[in-house]
C-alpha cells in the first residue's frame, strides 16, 4: 500500500520549492507530479504538423516521494504516514503524530 496517493494534499519538505503545498496529480513509481511545484522551463522546437509553437515553455516536473510529506489538516503541518491493519484485514493509512485515519 502506498503512503502517498493521487489527489493527496502534500507539502514539499526539501529542495528548491520547500514549503510549497500542492495536490498530487500523478504517481510514477517513487516520483510524484505535484501541481504548481517544481516548475522548469523547457526549450521546445516548433512542430508545424502538430501546430505547436516553439519557444520556452514552463512545465511541471516530478519530485521524489522522499521530498514531500502529506498535509495534516487538523494540525496544519506536514505529517508522516503509517499503515495500520484493522481486525477484518483491511489496511488504512494513519497519521503518525495523532493516529487519525487519512481521509483519501
Amino acid at each position: 500500500m502506498r503512503k502517498i496517493k493521487k489527489d493527496d494534499d502534500v507539502i514539499v519538505i526539501a529542495g528548491r520549492d520547500k514549503g510549497s503545498r500542492g495536490n498530487v496529480l500523478r504517481v510514477q513509481g517513487d516520483r510524484l507530479l505535484v501541481g504548481g511545484v517544481n516548475i522548469v522551463k523547457k526549450h521546445q522546437k516548433p512542430n508545424p504538423v502538430k501546430g505547436v509553437a516553439g519557444g520556452i515553455v514552463p512545465m511541471e516536473m516530478t519530485i521524489h516521494v522522499s521530498n514531500v510529506a502529506i498535509y495534516n489538516a487538523t494540525s496544519k503541518k506536514p505529517d508522516r504516514v503509517g499503515i495500520k491493519t484493522l481486525e477484518d484485514g483491511r489496511k488504512m493509512r494513519v497519521f503518525k503524530s495523532s493516529g487519525e485515519v487519512v481521509d483519501a
